[in-house]
């Protein structure tokens, strides 16, 4: 989903080529005979030759699936969020109530420096994980789905439990999805006393709030550390880097490496998304994921020799979302008044052609999945389908007032719908004006404003700055995370230690605004915040009828309009490798590094 602003030059492009410098011999001499695998961190622009190699630095020379390992790799299923390729750990075992999961290591599996992969590097990179705030190592009392024990059962196993007490369905995600650092070479970054800190920090009263602080302020320590050479477990090893390009290559002490068929890996710098287009066009990169480009520019890449285009599942959405706090978008017709004069497959045409499919409906679910979670329910939802005279009665009803062909509040005051996008997210600026123009067209004023960048426009949408700005939908594939984008902390529902809390509108964070209660047509008055806290700790059979209930509440009471469903949209080049996944493939939303790592991309015959 990537949207930088794409300003970078033909003539940059040739300066960042000049300056790559050198040649891409193997140093290391880690055999192969693969060849040169080129290809992009889509998702941080730009490389900072001085920043360390350390997964949890954000400009850290660190590479996912190549040469940063994680304990497994999230499958991208449409329901479940528990399924996972091998990583570090060769199989694990969930318990049938979830209250614990036990890791196997590969037994072959070694360090870059030829020591091996063990229950302690786990154990480190846990303790590691609680000084950064990760999902199942919080140390906030009662978080979901926190770990309660860390148990290293043999040089080859750990076992890990959950605090029962606020269960998480997802808590074996959390566990996996961690990063593993080696336990000889990050030991320091850890005091000798941290577990005891760490069972401090679960208790209640000032000692328990020091622990907590003291681990906390590890983890700047943590993003500082820098290690005196790269020390890997996964296929790669970085080999030097410049401003221009980071160079990996082949650890031959991978458990697979047999299968891994690149010699090198090279990640070229980028600085926006033109950039990337030149690299495509011009066939420089194996790989890329997904990168906005406007239809003329996607031409152009597909006609690049080589070029070769995967689509697969993407479990997010995206849609406008409304600030109640401000009229008169307080009132629900004219949510729905607007959502009748959005013509969403033109939207979508316009501004991401290849990498999403217009909402069937706003439902807060994407519509694959939707079609699993719902079943034939789905079709019962409103479609919002354009429809001018739908929306001119929407808008009486809510009470706005026609002057000369232009629609005003119901005080006859002039009403201007304000969109804001951050800059550089070409495709949702594209969006914004696309949906300006109509309504425009039908009598709607409207506006869209851009702010510096995206951290900044989180900042102020959370502060309720905006009127109406898009928002991110449908985070799946675990329930709780899909609707909590509706019915979550931005509208006002906060889940401490298993309890949900209410802030009303403008407070604590609440800059969307929907009542406490929604009456749902055929099913009655819901609180639907503490029914999406159910779906935190719900099987998938309980989690059903819940999720049957918010999606009734998201399409009737319209928090946001959900305007497309994103593809996940993958750019490789056949000229020199083969075996890349399918289209539709589970694997799309890994890292190509992953793909090496199963054994898939191989050099083309």
């Amino acid at each position: 989903m990537k949207r930088l602003a794409a300003v970078v030059t033909l003539a940059s492009l040739a300066a960042v080529t000049a300056c790559s410098g050198g040649g891409t011999t193997n140093q290391s001499g880690s055999g192969g005979g693969g060849g040169l695998f080129t290809t992009i961190d889509v998702n941080r622009p730009g490389i900072d030759a001085n920043a360390p190699a350390n997964p949890y630095n954000p400009k850290g020379n660190s590479f996912l699936g190549y040469n940063a390992m994680k304990l497994a790799w999230v499958k991208n299923h449409l329901t479940d969020p528990n399924q996972f390729y091998p990583g570090i750990a060769e199989s694990w075992e969930i318990a049938p109530d979830n209250s614990s999961i036990t890791i196997k290591l590969h037994p072959d599996n070694k360090w870059s420096d030829g020591k091996p992969v063990t229950a302690e590097d786990v154990k480190l990179s846990i303790g590691i994980a609680y000084t950064q705030g990760s999902t199942a190592f919080a140390i906030t009392p009662g978080a979901a789905g926190a770990a309660a024990d860390v148990e290293v059962v043999d040089a080859q196993t750990v076992k890990v439990t959950q605090d029962m007490d606020n269960p998480s369905a997802k808590f074996a995600r959390g566990v996996l999805d961690t990063f593993v650092a080696p336990a000889h070479v990050w030991n320091s970054v850890l005091p000798a006393d941290f577990w005891d800190k760490l069972k401090a920090s679960r208790g209640t009263g000032a000692d328990a709030e020091k622990a907590r602080e003291e681990i906390t302020a590890l983890g700047e320590k943590i993003i500082a550390f820098a290690p005196p050479k790269d020390t890997s477990a996964g296929p790669f090893i970085l080999e030097r880097v410049n401003p221009g390009e980071a160079l990996l290559v082949k650890n031959k002490n991978f458990y697979n490496a047999a299968k891994v068929a690149p010699d090198q890996v090279k990640f070229l710098n980028y600085t926006g998304n033109e950039q990337i287009w030149n690299y495509l066009i011009s066939g420089k990169l194996d790989h890329a994921g997904f990168t906005a480009a406007p239809a003329d520019v996607m031409n152009r890449i597909k006609q690049a020799p080589g070029s070769n285009i995967i689509k697969g599942f993407s479990p997010v959405a995206v849609g406008l979302a409304f600030n109640q706090t401000k009229k008169p978008y307080d009132n629900v017709h004219v949510r729905k008044g607007l959502a009748y004069l959005i013509n969403r497959e033109e939207v979508v045409k316009v501004a991401s052609p290849e990498g999403g499919t217009a909402a069937v409906t706003t439902s807060g679910i994407h519509q694959k999945p939707a079609q699993e979670w719902l079943g034939a329910e789905l079709n019962s939802l409103e479609p919002y389908a354009f429809d001018v005279a739908k929306a001119e009665a929407e808008f009486k009803e809510a009470g706005l007032q026609k002057k000369d062909g232009k629609w005003a509040l119901a005080d006859g005051k002039p009403w201007k719908v304000t969109m804001t996008a951050p800059a550089g997210f070409s495709d949702w600026i594209s969006a914004q004006e696309n949906i300006k123009g109509q309504l425009t067209k039908n009598g709607v004023d409207a506006e869209v404003v851009t702010v510096a960048d995206y951290p900044l426009y989180l900042e102020e949408l959370a502060a309720g700055k905006y009127d109406a700005g898009f928002w991110l939908l449908a985070l799946g594939p675990a329930p709780y995370d899909i609707f909590q984008r509706f019915f979550g902390a931005s509208n006002g529902w906060t889940n401490v230690a298993g309890k949900i809390k209410h802030s009303p509108a403008g407070k604590a964070g609440n800059w969307m605004g929907s009542a406490e209660e929604i009456d749902i047509e055929g099913v009655g008055k819901v609180n639907p915040g503490e029914l999406t806290g159910k779906l935190n700790a719900a099987s998938a059979d309980e989690a059903k009828p819940i999720m049957l209930q918010l999606a009734k509440a998201a399409n009737q009471d319209l928090p946001a309009i959900q305007l497309w469903d994103y593809v996940n949209t993958q750019f490789t080049n056949t000229s020199r490798f083969s075996g890349f996944p399918e289209q539709e493939s589970d694997l799309l939303r890994l890292p190509a590094g992953v793909w090496m790592q199963l054994g898939m991309v191989k050099k083309a015959p």
